[in-house]
Formats: structure tokens, C-alpha cells, sequence
């Protein structure tokens, strides 16, 4: 027997219409209702219809991707983020289209932008804005519209984990340039050391390039300079993984000697066992998409910030030595 969405909605005790903006993506819907819905459908069993749905929802809509200048397209965390943004994309049946780093002589008509990289966003959205085209970017920046993990709180928790386990000869490979989500990460990596208490650590933060090659120099050159860390958070998960590699060519055992973390949350991509302070991606994707949709609406600038969590893996352990 087939269920119908005015079961679902009794169930739910919601209305048909909040049922049917659930299964076409509306983002007017709050979380928790959306969630409990999702959640009933499971319980029932129920399936749109392909087809149907497909019709419903055929969206005039054409929104492009900027990535601008600078950007490893074909970077694991780049591909990850991509992805998602696509499948979010499919599911509410918009057209998606990669938009070139000038767009100078672009002709093509668009109903909004979603914006990637955060390097040169004012000057960015300055140029969306003269053409009045609504825009959504994918990091920081005051006053418009943009969504982005929790890099602050994604810093301390990198910290308090290290803390928690031990470690007190704490090193932070960073990134070069002027990005806002590594400055971020760095802040709340200090912000968690300054809470427990700096006089008792022993810190020390170096710069590079946000890559595996990055972390790999960062890491041999911080050893062959005589840092002895015990603890070692990366901005990157590529980073980490370049400093994991580093520290197998010195010799030095990972976890048993030193412990190497994260942020991304790419260990299943990059390095399995990678312990990462990881963001919920596919969240990122849809606060991005429901931006954008409410941008073209001319609803009021909003800014998500997504929480992130820790990916426990084997790559950390207990300090060495008893310093616990």
C-alpha cells in the first residue's frame, strides 16, 4: 500500500505543505521539524516518486559556482566539497554550473552565485553586487551571506584533545597568506592552551603551504631546527598527513612518540587512523544551497556557522613520559 503525505504529515503533526517542502528541500523549514519528518518517512517506509517529484520540483533556477583564482581544484578536500555541493544540487533539481575564475565576459544568465576560496572576497562580491546578482559564500566574511565549519571552536577542540591526553610540547603547523579559516584554526588552537594555561606548554607555530608537500617540509624542518613536540595539530588534514609521512623518513613512531592531528575530517580519503577535528561537509553543503535559495528571494544576509566534532583515530595517543 503507498503511502501518502497526508499520512506522513498526521504522523508527523505537521501540514501536507510542510511535508511536501521537506521532501523538495525547502530551507524555510525549521531543523527539528524537517528531521522529524525525515524521520517519520523512515518509519513508514516512504519513497517519492521519482518522476512526480522530479516535475514538482524542475527549478528555474541556474546558479553558478566561483572558485576564483588560487584554488587546488584537484585537492581531496576541494573534490569532497564539490561533491556534496552537486548531490545538494541535484536533490532540489537546480541547474549547477562552473563558473570560470574571470568573470569579466560572462553573458550567460544566472540567478545567484555561490562563492568558493576566500581569497579576494571583497573585491568579489563587490563585482556580484554592481551586477546586482544575489551571492552566498562558502567561508567568512561580515555582512553577507556565507557559511562555514566552526573554525575557532574546531581550534580548541584540537587543543583541549592534545591537553586531555597529556601533551604539553605543543606544535601547530599554519598557512601562509591571509585566508580567514586557518587564522581562525590558529586562534582557537591558542584560545584552548591560553584556557588551560600557557605558562605550563610549551608552544611553538610555524607557516607553509596547506598541502601535503607543506606539511611534509614544515614537519622535517621543524625537527632537523631541534623542536621535540610531543603533540603536533595541522591546519589541514593534507598537512597531517605530509607531517605523518615526514615523521616515518625520521623515524619517529606515530603515536608512541608523537602525536599528529588534523582538521577536515578527510582521514577516510587521505589516511586511515588519521585522528581530524572533522566538519560535517554534506551540512555545509545544504546551509550553503538554502542560502542561496533564500538570497534570491531577497530575504536578509545570513551566516551559518556549521559545528564541527573529532574524528577519532590511532593517530594520537597519550603523551610519552608520563607528562599527563
Amino acid at each position: 500500500m503507498k503511502i501518502t503525505i497526508s499520512e506522513i504529515a498526521a504522523q508527523a503533526q505537521v501540514s501536507t505543505g510542510t511535508v511536501s517542502r521537506v521532501i523538495n528541500g525547502h530551507s524555510t523549514v525549521a531543523k527539528a521539524t524537517r528531521v522529524k519528518v525525515l524521520e517519520v518517512m523512515e518509519q513508514l517506509g516512504y519513497a517519492p516518486d521519482p518522476v512526480a517529484r522530479e516535475l514538482s520540483m524542475r527549478s528555474k533556477y541556474a546558479i553558478g559556482m566561483w572558485v576564483g583564482y588560487g584554488e587546488n581544484r584537484l585537492s581531496p578536500y576541494f573534490n569532497v566539497v564539490w561533491r556534496a555541493l552537486v548531490r545538494e544540487m541535484q536533490e532540489r533539481a537546480i541547474q549547477f554550473i562552473e563558473l570560470p575564475a574571470d568573470l569579466s565576459t560572462w553573458r550567460r544568465p544566472l540567478n545567484a552565485v555561490l562563492v568558493f576560496n576566500t581569497s579576494h572576497v571583497e573585491e568579489r562580491m563587490r563585482f556580484l553586487a554592481e551586477r546586482d546578482l544575489p551571492a552566498v559564500l562558502i567561508g567568512h566574511f561580515p555582512g553577507v551571506s556565507c557559511v562555514a565549519p566552526d573554525d575557532i571552536g574546531g581550534g580548541r577542540l584540537a587543543a583541549q584533545t592534545l591537553l586531555g591526553l597529556g601533551h604539553r610540547r605543543l606544535l601547530h603547523l599554519s598557512v601562509l597568506g591571509e585566508a580567514q579559516w586557518h587564522a581562525d584554526r590558529a586562534d582557537g588552537f591558542v584560545q584552548g592552551l591560553k584556557a588551560f594555561g600557557m605558562e605550563q606548554i610549551s608552544f611553538v607555530q610555524v607557516h607553509g603551504e596547506s598541502s601535503v608537500l607543506g606539511g611534509y617540509r614544515l614537519m622535517r624542518d621543524a625537527w632537523l631546527a631541534g623542536q621535540r613536540p610531543t603533540g603536533v595539530f595541522c591546519a589541514t588534514d593534507e598537512m597531517a598527513v605530509g607531517a605523518y609521512g615526514a615523521l616515518q623518513d625520521l623515524g619517529v613512531r606515530v603515536p608512541e612518540a608523537m602525536s599528529v592531528m588534523g582538521f577536515d575530517g578527510l582521514a577516510a580519503e587521505l589516511q586511515p587512523g588519521l585522528a581530524s577535528v572533522a566538519q560535517d561537509i554534506p551540512q555545509i553543503a545544504h546551509e550553503s544551497v538554502s542560502l542561496v535559495l533564500e538570497a534570491i528571494d531577497k530575504k536578509p544576509p545570513r551566516q551559518v556557522l556549521v559545528p564541527v566534532y573529532l574524528h577519532e583515530g590511532g593517530s594520537i595517543a597519550l603523551a610519552p613520559g608520563g607528562e599527563h
